[in-house]
């Protein structure tokens, strides 16, 4: 007889702060709870997760494997033959929701491959978040990501967002790490027009969220720090 495939759940982390009951859908605790076999990005911020989700969760009984940008072919089989040989798995991010600007995507496409059930549970996700408190287009968006690094590279992708924006008033959303937030924020201001929108998300979920939808202008005259802050930025076209 066969065996019985696991199944793998997309398990959401928060996005910082301590509090899950007011961010985490209620079932998460449910289903998570069951689980020993855990694909993470970041190891001490899956066992803070599993910890405030079950207080009595049995960290040293569980297998976690690390899945980040650099693992290899074969250490994804190796989660996935656990997954064949009846162990449900759960993917955890380091924040928000596995697969969204996260190594997650690659677990799950091979998952897919193999005919197992992918089960994404409900969290919060930053672009998302953001998108619904601009007040720009929720009908036409795109979300790339983490800009280039370098400053030339990533001014060019700015103004190029800026153009499409103009020519076709498409949302375009992307963020980067928090040590780079500030350096984003100077270069929209230095480098776009002032009649462009930007809206500025910061902190999102945690006590000091901010967020603020103005021109380029109106950011010069009024932009605060974000320096070491998560951030997502858009730029838009107010629907009004």
């Amino acid at each position: 007889m066969a065996k019985t495939k696991g199944e793998l759940y997309l398990i959401p982390n928060t996005l910082g702060g301590e509090s899950v009951s007011d961010i985490l859908a209620a079932n998460v605790s449910t289903i998570v709870s069951p689980l020993r076999y855990f694909a993470v990005e970041d190891l001490k911020s899956a066992r803070r997760l599993l910890r405030k989700v079950d207080r009595t969760f049995p960290i040293d009984e569980s297998t976690f494997f690390i899945l980040n940008k650099r693992a290899s072919e074969k250490e994804l089989m190796a989660m996935i033959l656990e997954i064949l040989n009846g162990h449900s798995m759960g993917i955890i991010s380091e924040a928000g929701c596995p697969g969204i600007a996260d190594p997650g995507a690659s677990l799950v496409a091979l998952a897919h491959n193999h005919g197992i059930h992918v089960k994404p549970l409900v969290g919060p996700i930053s672009f998302t978040l953001a998108l619904m408190s601009s007040g720009f287009s929720g009908q036409r968006f795109s979300f790339h990501g983490y800009l280039p690094k370098d400053r030339k590279d990533r001014v060019k992708k700015l103004r190029d967002l800026e153009m499409e924006n103009r020519r076709h008033g498409d949302t375009h959303l992307f963020m980067d790490t928090p040590f780079r937030s500030m350096h984003v924020l100077e270069d929209l201001l230095n480098e776009l027009s002032d009649q462009t929108e930007l809206c500025l998300a910061v902190n999102l979920t945690l006590p000091n969220q901010r967020i603020q939808t103005m021109t380029i202008k109106e950011w010069r005259l009024n932009a605060f720090d974000i320096n070491k802050a998560p951030a997502v930025f858009i730029i838009g076209t107010s629907q009004h």
